[in-house]
């Protein structure tokens, strides 16, 4: 009997708990990716207040402009120039981030091969972050007064092409796929089972084992892409560690996103909230450049010496945002985690048993704490907390007379 098993039978009330061990490093590792999350925000926005009252980007500006006098080559230098900067930033950061990790025994991935994949992402941030950038300028020259709306307007088939070539192009760059029908046929056939459910357009050709182990010992199961790439992903760790019934109902949880549309909600959400954050960029902007601009060195807002400044302001108002995306996540996960337990409904011998279970384990494996700090979890919190979930999923059970399902029929 597994120790996720094990607990549930003691637990029945479904209270997420860990054995005393556990729960030790469970709090030890929370309080050190707070610290992490927390003071790595504060470490980043100190340093680019540093740049930028040393005016760093003005030397850079100037710097650009003895090599070409075209504001759309200078870019090519500035952007990249700046963006190396933010990496050398948030290195020691990651660095750290990653010791916690493997220290933990969450992450099993090598030094070579973690610094390979923090080389392959800094060429894809530089990459498309210089490209985007350059635009942005070059509408900020083009409009003064109204390049946060074509920033913005521009900025949501970028989002939507983003998921939609993501899967295809940037995930196989950092872990490797395989059909999953070759490694588990039986599991292919329940997960075609919950697809036929949902109906969705996902064949078992689109459904794919990833090579997580070499990486990792966390768990996962989800569905990505949009179209003709939507596909199905099981960690090769989740087929060795958790039960049959219990990877349906992950994958249940990860369809509802899809099947009630919060993937096009979120677009939504997010666009509605990127409109306010470019609009309030673009007031603080002209308001710092106005006022404190001669002390920086930035002439106007397309100057590319105000780029340090842009880059922090993005770094603080996208902090102040986070409770607002996270809290509009966490009731999207909420209602997946729903959909996910009445999906599976005939499927699984208990759901409710079987979805406590799943988070028992998971909490497990990903040394969730039972006791997360309120105020970190609606400022952090993309999801409800382990122990929420777990004593939500132990006690829902809408088949019972009386009740009701809320996204199926008796």
């Amino acid at each position: 009997m597994t120790a996720a098993a094990l607990f549930c039978l003691v637990n029945p009330s479904g209270i997420y708990t860990l054995p005393p061990e556990k729960l030790a490093k469970a709090v030890e590792l929370y309080q050190l990716h707070t610290a992490i999350h927390f003071g790595g925000t504060a470490w980043s926005i100190l340093l680019l207040w540093l740049l930028l009252r040393r005016r760093v980007g003005a030397h850079v500006r100037s710097w650009a402009a003895r090599h070409t006098a075209s504001p759309w080559l200078q870019g090519f230098l500035v952007v990249p120039a700046w963006l190396l900067l933010l990496s050398a930033i948030a290195l020691p950061v990651d660095l750290f981030a990653q010791h916690v990790e493997r220290h933990f025994g969450l992450s099993v991935q090598s030094w070579p091969s973690w610094f390979g994949d923090w080389g392959k992402s800094l060429l894809l941030t530089l990459a498309i972050g210089t490209l985007v950038v350059s635009v942005l300028y070059w509408l900020m020259r083009r409009s003064p007064r109204h390049w946060w709306v074509w920033l913005w307007l521009l900025s949501i088939p970028f989002e939507i092409a983003a998921i939609f070539v993501i899967p295809v192009f940037i995930d196989p760059m950092f872990n490797h796929f395989s059909p999953l029908a070759k490694a588990d046929p039986a599991l292919v056939q329940q997960l075609e089972k919950v697809v036929a459910r949902g109906h969705l357009d996902i064949p078992p050709s689109r459904m794919f084992l990833m090579d997580a182990s070499t990486k990792s010992t966390g768990l996962n199961a989800y569905v990505t892409g949009i179209g003709a790439t939507k596909r199905i992903v099981v960690w090769d760790t989740t087929v060795k560690a958790a039960p049959t019934d219990g990877i349906v109902f992950i994958y249940g949880h990860e369809q509802g996103h899809y099947v009630l549309n919060h993937i096009w909600k979120g677009i939504l959400f997010t666009a509605l909230l990127t409109l306010l954050f470019y609009w309030l960029t673009y007031r603080l902007m002209q308001g710092l450049i106005r006022s404190r601009g001669h002390e920086w060195h930035i002439l106007a807002t397309d100057d590319w010496a105000s780029l340090g400044l842009l880059l922090l302001l993005f770094t603080v108002l996208g902090f102040l945002a986070e409770p607002i995306g996270n809290s509009f996540s966490r009731v999207q996960e909420h209602h997946a985690d729903i959909y996910g337990q009445e999906v599976i409904h005939g499927l699984v011998a208990n759901p409710q048993q079987t979805a406590a279970n799943d988070f028992q384990l998971l909490g497990e494996v990903w040394l969730e704490t039972p006791y997360p700090n309120p105020f970190v979890q609606f400022w952090t919190g993309s999801h409800p907390s382990t122990a929420e979930r777990k004593l939500f999923a132990a006690h829902y059970d809408p088949w019972r007379p009386g009740q009701h399902p809320r996204y199926f029929t008796k």
